[in-house]
């Protein structure tokens, strides 16, 4: 019997910050969830924990990165964010296909030398992206525009090899791919009702929201996930599904 393929890497930085829906399009493959080691514990991390957190990237067919509260800035408090970064550079040169969500989506940025930096302001809450490559088998799908859930404080510049996909009204740079095989998204396009219902269980999640959208925020983001989540959910699901089918591809070489 031949083994089967090389599993995807889904790498989780916090608890409530998982892949949610992006988990149902790789629901057929092998999956190697990490938690980074860093990250919720105060506990000392060795070297050696750090180097053995994530598997070689000619080990998975595929690698997702989610999100999380901390900057990628943050390699003092947390030294695996450079790992994750100097993984993701490797990751890009072998053609591995790379799945980057909002600080995942920045950690790829930061790899491919681009600027991260605060936003003028949070972007939080529901609102419209602009597809500019709606031939793109990931976030094509959203084209012309769909709206999705925003929840990030940083931005990033277009990496100068990579192809810019979405923008949004606060955001010039939203999504973009590098390579054929390598797509960060900004936004939670895995976003729904129950994954607003999660974040607002997350008391420091909830306190960012208020912060940002005042006393009624949890019944903006409640409203905008029951107007936009039947359109997302099934534009989302044919980029997250193409994105699996690129893993696929890969790991069966």
């Amino acid at each position: 019997m031949s083994p089967g393929p090389p599993p995807i890497l889904v790498v989780e930085h916090v608890a409530w910050e998982g892949p949610h829906r992006i988990d149902d399009a790789l629901a057929a493959l092998p999956l190697l969830r990490v938690a980074m080691p860093d990250v919720g514990s105060s506990a000392p991390v060795s070297e050696t924990a750090r180097a053995a957190a994530l598997p070689p990237p000619g080990e998975v067919s595929g690698a997702v990165f989610m999100g999380g509260p901390m900057s990628v800035h943050d390699t003092d408090r947390f030294p695996t964010l450079a790992t994750e970064i100097g993984w993701m550079a490797e990751a890009l040169d072998r053609e591995v296909p790379v799945l980057g969500v909002c600080l995942g989506a920045q950690l790829l940025a930061r790899a491919l030398g681009a600027d991260v930096r605060p936003a003028p302001a949070p972007e939080i809450g529901w609102g419209s992206v602009d597809v500019l490559d709606p031939d793109d088998p990931v976030v094509g799908p959203l084209a012309p525009a769909t709206e999705v859930l925003h929840w990030h404080g940083e931005v990033f510049d277009l990496p100068a090899t990579a192809t810019p996909l979405a923008r949004s009204a606060a955001t010039a740079v939203q999504a973009f791919r590098a390579g054929r095989s390598a797509w960060g998204l900004l936004f939670h396009a895995e976003g729904d009702a129950r994954l607003v219902e999660r974040w607002l269980a997350e008391p420091s999640m909830a306190a960012e929201a208020e912060q940002a959208l005042g006393p009624g925020h949890a019944g903006l983001l409640r409203e905008g996930a029951l107007r936009a989540e039947r359109d997302l959910v099934a534009r989302s699901t044919r980029g997250f599904e193409a994105f699996a089918d690129h893993c696929r591809a890969h790991g069966g070489r």
